[in-house]
């Protein structure tokens, strides 16, 4: 059995950024940021195989793509859903058993070899593992005519990346079970807390960054620089 399967999410539209097309495709220094994704999983010694979801619409294209390449751990295309949620349920039924799961945002062109090590290594202890960074600004909470009414602790506030990382058995349950009943999820920790399961936050990267508006772009280029 596989040890270790990322599952690369690569349906989103890019529809905040304008782009008119699927933001995976987007080139960063000539290369799709898809591409940037695979190669830092392909290239990880703990990752045993890895998968991609993409809309329906765009399985062949991505089948094109990946014929430019030369990578000897992806496994196969899996056609994703509606929701974010459907599309990971849809990954984790279509994946080769194994032991620990690695889903991640395929918008997120940075994530380092060391996020992935430590995800693995802490999901097989705790079960559920994901990394994270400490929220920089104020938090305001505000009412529904627009005025703040408090001030959140941002010390006990963390803000979720990817890959989040899970033993199998348990994320697939728990996605099931959140389909079952119509639970919104906004993540896949969010799935695994429907189970009882907490998740371990360990240290992300500010570099980790999700690639949603334009404004990402620059800053993607400026990480590049560095």
């Amino acid at each position: 059995m596989n040890n270790n399967i990322a599952i690369i999410l690569g349906a989103g539209k890019g529809s905040r950024m304008k782009l008119g097309y699927n933001k995976q495709f987007l080139e960063l220094r000539n290369e799709p940021i898809i591409i940037r994704n695979i190669r830092t999983f392909e290239n990880h010694c703990e990752i045993d195989g890895i998968y991609i979801v993409a809309s329906k619409e765009e399985v062949d294209k991505f089948k094109n793509l990946l014929n430019e390449y030369n990578f000897k751990k992806v496994k196969g295309i899996i056609e994703g859903g509606k929701e974010r949620s459907d599309s990971v349920l849809n990954g984790l039924r279509g994946i080769d058993e194994c032991d620990i799961v690695l889903i991640h945002d395929g918008a997120r062109p940075f994530v380092s070899e060391e996020i992935i090590s430590e995800g693995i290594k802490y999901a097989k202890k705790y079960g559920a593992a994901a990394p994270g960074v400490k929220v920089k600004d104020t938090i305001k909470q505000i009412n529904k005519d627009g005025f703040s009414i408090g001030t959140v602790d941002r010390e006990v506030l963390t803000s979720i990346q990817t890959p989040q990382c899970f033993k199998y058995k348990d994320i697939l349950k728990a996605h099931e079970f959140a389909k079952e009943n119509n639970i919104i999820l906004t993540d896949d920790t969010s799935a695994i807390e429907t189970l009882g399961i907490h998740s371990y936050v360990y240290s992300g990267d500010y570099n980790n960054i999700k690639i949603t508006t334009a404004e990402d772009i620059a800053i993607a280029e400026k990480i590049l620089e560095n």
